[in-house]
């Protein structure tokens, strides 16, 4: 009987504590879009140079008879080329992210490539064309396309397939009116995901992108 008593007191002592550090404990931070993650833009390719390195770079944009951009234009006009890419994109389904003074796209995989394949998807296309006519206009950018695979499958296989991933997007915005001087294309494989570990097929989903980065030429 004794015991049993105890016990009850030490339930309720038990109980009155958890509620105490309850109340003294700070809220769970809340979730963050998928967008606003840490990796997804801060990571380091998305901060670093050019594809290619930039004076190799602006060497074709010079050839190409492109302008560069002052350094007093850089502000006004990627600011109004961020406004015409989320306007002409509405509803699609694509981030558009301010990155370290440029502009990155990023695109869900599934939006434009079959599973194991680098093939554009021909129901796919209405979305990279919307890139593609505002990309061109906008032609005193660098355009860096990057592609990436979740974790499935051997490093070396993901590293091949997104090489191929990107170099068919980038194809596809030269064919499309997008001067072949500004663009260059890397696949990243399974280096930078955007969840690691990949918890479940929402996550790998996730992982697998396309992101196009545009960055200012500058003078």
């Amino acid at each position: 009987m004794i015991l049993g008593r105890y016990f009850r007191i030490a339930l309720v002592g038990t109980g009155l504590a958890a509620i105490a550090a309850c109340q003294s404990a700070p809220p769970p931070p809340p979730v963050v879009p998928i967008a606003f993650t840490p990796l997804g833009i801060t990571a380091a390719y998305l901060l670093g140079d050019v594809v290619g390195g930039q004076k190799a770079r602006a060497a074709k944009m010079r050839a190409a008879k492109i302008r560069p951009l002052r350094p007093a234009e850089v502000g006004t006009y990627m600011a109004e080329f961020d406004s015409e890419l989320r306007r002409q994109t509405a509803g699609m389904g694509l981030d558009v992210l301010q990155v370290g003074g440029g502009i990155v796209i990023r695109i869900p995989a599934g939006f434009t490539f079959d599973t194991g394949s680098a093939a554009v998807k021909a129901s796919t296309d209405a979305t990279l064309l919307e890139i593609a006519r505002t990309v061109k206009t906008r032609n005193r950018t660098y355009v860096n396309v990057l592609a990436h695979t979740d974790t499935t499958g051997s490093p070396q296989t993901n590293q091949a397939l997104s090489d191929k991933r990107a170099a068919a997007v980038a194809s596809y915005l030269a064919s499309h009116g997008v001067s072949r001087a500004r663009i260059g294309s890397k696949g990243l494989g399974e280096t930078s995901p955007l969840y690691l570990p990949e918890a479940d097929e929402t996550q790998r989903a996730a992982n697998r992108r396309i992101e196009i980065r545009l960055v200012p030429y500058r003078a």
